[in-house]
């Protein structure tokens, strides 16, 4: 079982995955904007994924295991129920998996700004990993002591990762395996690739929405076509303007596709 947020008492329900060093609650601003004020709701579980937030850490990593502890989840939080399923880059890629092996619970999938293709090595975290390998948490005594030492020039950069930094009792930790990263990176890079070969799964039957960033360099005009191999049923929506953090960049327009999408 993976550690969730819920937010909403009815309507469609829509499970929310984060990318890498994310955790659900990055979704709750959107998860609460999509139930709108004229009346619609959603029932809405933000995730957090293996080896992130407060959910366990496994040994290796596997996108065919997230995909089975995301399905478990939705299945012992609401048996029987069918789920929107939304997946951000690391949990994007999460989300296509687990709707080709569940069509049956996941009925509507929304894949944000990644493309099922193996993007090689993560080398190009490298430097975040090595950065958050060094902070001295034996130094550190308060959260602002942990933005002072913490080297990332990039205030937003260091937001996002310092979000990882947890305190118990009088020590802190990171809730993320960064070791695991780092493991992969500089090894058989799983993270990066794409595990689903030609006639793995019969293609996925339900609406797909694709939310890319224009200004984005994870999905190419060359990734439709294995996209819809898969995803026959995709709709892509490029927001101009937006890299790869669409829903933070553009939250309104991620709101307004989500809402048309799944309401």
């Amino acid at each position: 079982m993976l550690f969730a947020l819920a937010t909403g008492k009815a309507g469609p329900r829509v499970a929310y995955l984060h990318g890498l060093f994310g955790q659900g609650r990055n979704w709750m601003q959107i998860a609460k904007a999509v139930s709108g004020p004229d009346g619609t709701d959603t029932r809405a579980l933000l995730l957090d994924l293996p080896n992130h937030g407060r959910s366990s850490w496994t040994e290796e990593f596997s996108f065919h295991q997230y995909a089975e502890q995301v399905i478990e989840t939705l299945d012992t939080g609401a048996p029987g129920e069918s789920w929107t399923l939304v997946g951000h880059s690391l949990g994007g890629k999460t989300a296509m998996v687990a709707a080709l092996e569940r069509p049956d619970i996941i009925e509507r999938l929304c894949v944000v700004d990644i493309a099922p293709k193996n993007y090689g090595s993560l080398h190009r975290f490298s430097g975040y990993v090595e950065e958050m390998q060094r902070l001295p948490l034996d130094e550190i005594s308060t959260r602002a002591d942990a933005e002072e030492k913490f080297e990332e020039s990039d205030p937003g950069v260091k937001a996002f990762l310092l979000q990882n930094l947890r305190r118990d009792g009088q020590s802190w930790r990171w809730q993320a395996n960064i070791q695991q990263v780092a493991d992969d990176i500089a090894g058989e890079a799983r993270m990066g690739d794409w595990p689903v070969g030609p006639g793995d799964y019969t293609p996925y039957p339900n609406p797909v929405l694709w939310i890319t960033g224009g200004e984005s360099e994870y999905v190419t005009d060359e990734d439709g076509e294995p996209m819809r191999e898969l995803f026959p049923l995709a709709r892509q929506v490029t927001v101009k303007g937006a890299g790869h953090w669409v829903h933070t960049e553009s939250p309104d327009i991620v709101v307004a596709a989500l809402r048309r999408f799944i309401l």
